[in-house]
């Protein structure tokens, strides 16, 4: 095991070692599979930690999600290890070790990237691919393996920096995470203008761990936010999705978007909804904000939801407005017009936040049906009655109608709601053939060739 010498130079404290008498953590709180991996690295000669907000969640009291390993088995090393897994990853080379549907995650120890013109670090080898930025700071490469020490100085803040030992279960904290998590403190490590620059999610990061965990960000970490928060358009936006799913479908939506909105983050995020943003009694800004309560109401009580939903009512004004600007231009039909601006707002909100097509095809739906819900008697509005979305639609609807307020959305309201009940009494028959029904002529069979006989 290491002696955990602390670097030269190292912003970390003195390392405080918590032994098992002295923390909560248990194996029976771990997974199977985690301990599975932990003990196979283990005696496989490597150093296997828990580490993360796993552990920082344990000690809270909380039931993990995932379990994080890191290790100083590099992932080539785990692979041969274990067969059930497989290497991903360009910027982070990441091990995951799958048990169905249930993945760990191995990490190798994370050392410090070589700067230019230093000499090369003592803990990377000759073979050791470095570390690459852009010229703004932000890591695009970083499969740079060093110690534990350097790896606990790598992360982002002090309450991450924590690791549980599988070999004498104590509990390494390089950081003074304990004290901080004890404190309600949420810190960085190291200069947060550097550590932002090199990964701005952490921004994100940041606003979400004060959320969930209920803690207050350090001056240090909140007062640089604002004025770096336009590095998010640096991130790709396929990351920037799965953050806006760890923000807003988690139960802590309603918080999260305040925060953002406050330093200026989800304005990033959402640049079609800047306008909007700036008119605190904006309809569009009580629409989301009621959907957003609405959906941690759902996720607290276990209940289904779907960023589908979410999306179309955040974009919803950004595609009236431009539909109503197609219609009066171009005196398009409604549809049509609804069609092209979907289409428009969907392919300018996928610049910053990729919005995947199992999500923004879902949510075109519930845009058109908006429409369609206006039709009130026969067949249409039996078809509108049976489409797989007319929940999501209809409950759209009910949140228009109390947001907005007007006579016309009140009154749709009230009426798909009796219809749900009984249909063929509120909408009415489809309508069919009347009169007696048309008689068939028999089909004339043609004899085959050469069949007919002589008489």
């Amino acid at each position: 095991m290491s002696s955990f010498k602390k670097p030269t130079n190292s912003r970390l404290p003195q390392l405080t070692k918590l032994t098992r008498d002295q923390h909560p953590i248990s194996r029976k709180d771990i997974s199977d599979n985690a301990l599975k991996v932990l003990y196979r690295l283990h005696n496989a000669g490597f150093d296997a930690y828990l580490v993360g907000g796993c552990v920082r969640d344990l000690l809270l009291g909380i039931q993990p999600k995932d379990f994080d390993v890191t290790t100083n088995a590099t992932p080539e090393q785990v692979k041969r290890l274990f067969r059930n897994c497989r290497l991903i990853g360009r910027r982070f080379r990441l091990a995951h070790i799958v048990f169905g549907r249930d993945i760990i995650e191995v990490a190798t120890f994370r050392g410090h990237h070589k700067e230019e013109g230093d000499e090369e670090a003592p803990s990377q080898t000759r073979k050791q691919p470095v570390a690459k930025t852009d010229e703004q700071g932000f890591l695009v490469r970083d499969n740079v393996y060093g110690s534990i020490e350097e790896d606990a100085e790598r992360r982002d803040f002090t309450v991450n920096a924590m690791y549980y030992n599988i070999a004498d279960f104590c509990i390494y904290d390089f950081a003074g995470g304990k004290k901080d998590l004890d404190a309600g403190v949420l810190r960085l490590i190291g200069d947060p203008e550097q550590r932002y620059r090199e990964d701005p999610v952490r921004m994100l990061r940041a606003i979400r761990f004060a959320t969930k965990l209920n803690m207050q960000m350090d001056k240090h970490v909140q007062d640089p936010i604002i004025e770096m928060s336009a590095l998010l358009r640096n991130i790709p936006p396929a990351r920037l999705f799965d953050e806006f799913l760890k923000m807003f479908m988690a139960g802590k939506a309603s918080a999260n978007f305040e925060m953002m909105v406050k330093h200026n983050l989800f304005q990033q995020m959402f640049p079609v909804l800047k306008t909007y943003l700036k008119d605190e009694q904006s309809p569009a800004i009580a629409l989301i904000e009621r959907a957003l309560s609405d959906t941690d109401k759902r996720v607290n009580n276990d209940q289904r939801v779907t960023p589908a939903y979410l999306l179309a009512v955040m974009l919803w004004y950004p595609m009236e407005a431009r539909r109503s600007q197609l219609e009066a231009e171009s005196g398009l039909p409604p549809m049509d017009a609804l069609n092209i601006a979907s289409a428009d707002v969907v392919d300018r909100q996928s610049q910053t936040v990729a919005l995947p097509k199992r999500f923004s095809l879902p949510v075109r739906d519930i845009w058109q049906l908006q429409l369609r819900l206006q039709s009130t008697r026969g067949g249409k509005a039996m078809k509108v009655l049976e489409h797989k979305k007319f929940r999501a639609a209809y409950d759209f609807l009910m949140l228009r109608a109390e947001i907005e307020g007007s006579d016309e959305l009140i009154e749709l309201s009230q009426f798909w709601t009796k219809a749900q009940k009984a249909p063929a009494k509120v909408i009415g028959k489809k309508p069919g053939r009347t009169g007696p029904k048309r008689r068939r002529r028999p089909r004339s069979r043609k004899k085959p060739k050469g069949s007919e006989s002589n008489e």
